[in-house]
């Protein structure tokens, strides 16, 4: 669009987080009716990572558009990776050498909320560089901690609420008085692009949430982690 790929990339990054702002809301409004999310676990990662969300905006800001796009293509890998490798080693695998009653504390959810508040941060910090809303970090992260797969997909999407929030003030405020942006943008986040994809986005929330609590755990597992390594490889350069 006759722009510069810095410029772009943080156009992308911020204009998307804000696409994900209803987006969540509507998935997370759905979650919820299905009692499918856990609010507190929301609150104590969201708004750590709202600041830590605007702290990552404000850095990506100011650095290359190439490392923010190299950087965001590794994230999403090594993301479906500990997803991968974690399904083996993580709270939800029970090795057959374990007592039933062993098997059943271990894969009891630890709802630690320093821990997690803790964690939110720092995710916060990757989404702002990122333009993820957060839940492909917040979906493993919960998921360590022993939390069924349909409750993990709910909080998530809670979470990302505030994250994708923090991230897209970041960008509006240091697009600010930037050259060479597109029409009618405010910041980092054009208008017109983010119209276009929330008004299809938000009732396709509402879709995607239905399907999740259909779908048996393991099976959404696999097509998270699938579609993680597609959008790895292709911001890596592969395709």
């Amino acid at each position: 669009m006759a722009i510069s790929h810095d410029t772009a990339i943080r156009i992308a990054f911020g204009t998307s987080l804000l696409v994900v702002l209803p987006t969540a809301i509507s998935g997370a409004w759905k979650h919820n009716k299905s009692k499918a999310v856990q609010w507190k676990v929301a609150l104590a990662l969201g708004s750590c990572g709202l600041a830590g969300a605007l702290a990552g905006a404000t850095l990506a800001a100011h650095l290359p558009g190439e490392a923010l796009k190299v950087g965001f293509g590794g994230l999403v890998m090594a993301i479906a990776l500990w997803m991968g490798v974690g399904e083996r080693i993580g709270p939800g695998y029970s090795s057959p050498d374990l007592s039933q009653e062993e098997r059943d504390k271990a894969s009891e959810p630890r709802e630690n909320l320093g821990t997690l508040a803790a964690c939110g941060f720092p995710i916060g910090m990757v989404t702002g560089l990122s333009g993820l809303g957060g839940g492909a970090m917040i979906v493993p992260l919960l998921l360590t901690f022993g939390f069924p797969m349909h409750i993990v997909v709910g909080t998530s999407v809670a979470s990302i609420i505030f994250t994708s929030l923090g991230g897209a003030i970041g960008y509006i405020i240091n697009g600010i008085g930037a050259t060479s942006l597109l029409p009618h943008s405010i910041g980092y986040v054009n208008l017109p692009i983010w119209l276009c994809l929330a008004a299809t986005s938000i009732p396709m929330a509402q879709l995607g949430a239905r399907t999740a609590h259909a779908l048996p755990a393991a099976q959404l597992r696999y097509i998270f982690i699938a579609v993680m390594v597609y959008i790895g490889l292709k911001m890596i350069g592969l395709f």
